[in-house]
Parts: structure tokens; C-alpha cells; sequence
């Protein structure tokens, strides 16, 4: 028997997670406990080395890097890859030198996360603008997960 031929994409460096959107939020439910949130996404192509393509690779990249799974299958325990230093949240997102600077989470969301709770990290292939506010993000994240262009893992803080 053969093995499999095995692909992997590079998880990309920070040159290319400088062009991600990130947002953060928590979604407090009236009857399920409290799940932090963060999505990344990243803005259409606007440099002279990017395309779709390349955008779309250095995305998945980040989910293999990360072992995130399509967000039609069952959300996965990807480990704790979140660090907290007072105000400022980095997520350990594969590469081998580098983490992501999670911009500005909230104090509730960070007080959830530095309590323990679980946070569902979702990554969008489809380009996402900078600035989106609540009901954008709303929108992209029923069209990605939709189409099958969302690829989630559940993790958690790694320093409590």
C-alpha cells in the first residue's frame, strides 16, 4: 500500500497577517453559557504580489496551521492558543516564530477568556473589508459558513 501524498501550505509570516481583519466579540446568550469569539478574514487583494489565489492559500495556510476544520463538520478543540498580557491578546496561529495580534478585544471579552471560557476561532476565505461593522460581519459569516468558505476550532488562553 501506498501512503497518501500529503499537502500542506506554508502558514504564512507577518507580512501577510498585517493584512487581516480580525473582530472579537462575545455572544452572551439568555440560556448557554457565554463563547467568545474571533474571526479573521482578510481584505481584498490590494498589493502588487497578492491575488485571490495567493490571499486564499496564506488563509489556509492559517486553518492547517491551526487545525481548524470546515464549519459544517464538528467544531474542534484546536488547543490553547491564546496568550493574555493585561490588555494585549496573541493568538498562536501555527507559525513557528510568529503569533497574531488580536486588536482591541473588549474587557468582557478578555474577562471570559482570562476565566477559562472557550472562544470558537473562525477563519473566512472570502474577503472581508476592514471596518465591517456588527451587521457585515453578521452577513459574511452566514454567506462563508454557508458556502463552505469558514473553517473553525475552539481554543482557549494557554497562560490562565
Amino acid at each position: 500500500m501506498t501512503d497518501p501524498v500529503l499537502s500542506f501550505r506554508a502558514v504564512p509570516g507577518p507580512g501577510f497577517v498585517a493584512g487581516c481583519t480580525v473582530s472579537t466579540w462575545l455572544h452572551a446568550g439568555a440560556l448557554a453559557e457565554p463563547v467568545a469569539y474571533v474571526l479573521i478574514g482578510h481584505a481584498p487583494p490590494r498589493r502588487a504580489h497578492e491575488t485571490a489565489e495567493s490571499v486564499e492559500a496564506g488563509l489556509m495556510g492559517m486553518c492547517e496551521g491551526m487545525l481548524l476544520r470546515p464549519a459544517a463538520e464538528r467544531v474542534p478543540m484546536v488547543g490553547a492558543r491564546l496568550v493574555m498580557r493585561g490588555p494585549y491578546v496573541a493568538l498562536d496561529y501555527g507559525h513557528p516564530e510568529f503569533f497574531m495580534r488580536l486588536p482591541a478585544p473588549g474587557a468582557e471579552w478578555r474577562k471570559h477568556v482570562a476565566a477559562g471560557g472557550q472562544v470558537c476561532l473562525t477563519i473566512g476565505l472570502d474577503p472581508i473589508p476592514p471596518g465591517a461593522g456588527p451587521d457585515a460581519v453578521e452577513a459574511y459569516l452566514a454567506r462563508v459558513t454557508a458556502t463552505g468558505r469558514a473553517y473553525m476550532g475552539a481554543t482557549a488562553i494557554r497562560n490562565p
